[in-house]
């Protein structure tokens, strides 16, 4: 039987990260897939679970979880609603908080686990910092990565951005306008050699899948390529006609995957078994 349980820890600036790991109960000591949202997603978003009893049906424990600055609140994980968190985040502060969860599971299933981590959007960006400089990761499968984390707003926006301390992102599903302190901005150039992607990409040395939609308008597919280009190891696949989310909303309310995402975690499924 397929089930989930929750965890939380303490992540940056003492801001309580919650998660939850799903498995089947017959064959709990499996191999762990984590998994991190990317900007404005949370851990419950869309389709998420149902890719999570995907992959538990098929051997993994799926461990997933809210960044601690989403902007998710704790009491009500429901939508990104608590902005003066949202407001406060950091690259810093989520990298900060994929090394908790990384902690967490290496004293929960001892110092010899091997992570297999799935990252979607900026939380691809995530990923290939992590996985280039961490040896707790086993592989690396990136959904949709940016390669900069400065594309997620207009850099015509800096200017301003740096005279009022503060800027606007529109939510394209609820039209909210979402706050983004410039410390934001700040911790990217006071850490740009940390926070480079490309730079981190040239360094991956373990299994790399990365996923893109060919129809992808947030993040173009020319992304993809690029990220293909820095690592000439990694595996690139294109999924014709894909969007940003591979076909899933928010809210998500059918029982099955959508078609693209079923694909790209069967994709997934044969590349961890490889």
């Amino acid at each position: 039987m397929i089930t989930q349980s929750n965890f939380s820890l303490s992540g940056a600036d003492g801001k309580l990260i919650i998660g939850d790991i799903t498995f089947d109960e017959k064959n709990p000591n499996t191999p762990i897939v984590l998994f991190v949202h990317g900007f404005k997603g949370f851990k419950d978003w869309g389709a998420h679970n149902l890719v999570a009893r995907y992959f538990a049906s098929n051997g993994y424990r799926y461990v997933k979880f809210n960044l601690s600055h989403s902007g998710v609140p704790v009491d009500d994980p429901k939508d990104v609603t608590d902005m003066e968190a949202f407001a406060s985040n950091t690259v810093s502060k989520e990298l900060f908080d994929v090394n908790a969860v990384l902690d967490f599971m290496e004293k929960a299933y001892g110092a010899n686990t091997k992570v297999n981590l799935i990252g979607h959007s900026r939380g691809g960006g995530l990923s290939i910092i992590e996985a280039a400089n961490d040896l707790r990761i086993n592989k690396l499968i990136t959904w949709s990565a940016i390669a900069d984390f400065n594309s997620l707003w207009k850099k015509e926006q800096e200017a301003e951005w740096k005279k009022t301390g503060k800027i606007f992102v529109t939510n394209a599903r609820t039209k909210e306008q979402m706050p983004l302190n410039v410390t934001l901005l700040e911790d990217l150039e006071e850490n740009a050699a940390t926070l480079n992607i490309i730079d981190a990409a040239k360094r991956i040395n373990i299994p790399w899948l990365i996923i893109h939609g060919d129809d992808d308008i947030n993040v173009p597919f020319e992304t993809a390529q690029t990220l293909a280009e820095a690592n000439p190891g990694s595996r690139l696949v294109k999924m014709e006609g894909a969007n940003h989310v591979y076909g899933a909303t928010q809210p998500y309310t059918n029982e099955t995957l959508p078609p693209l995402l079923f694909k790209v975690c069967e994709k997934v499924l044969t590349f961890l078994g490889e």
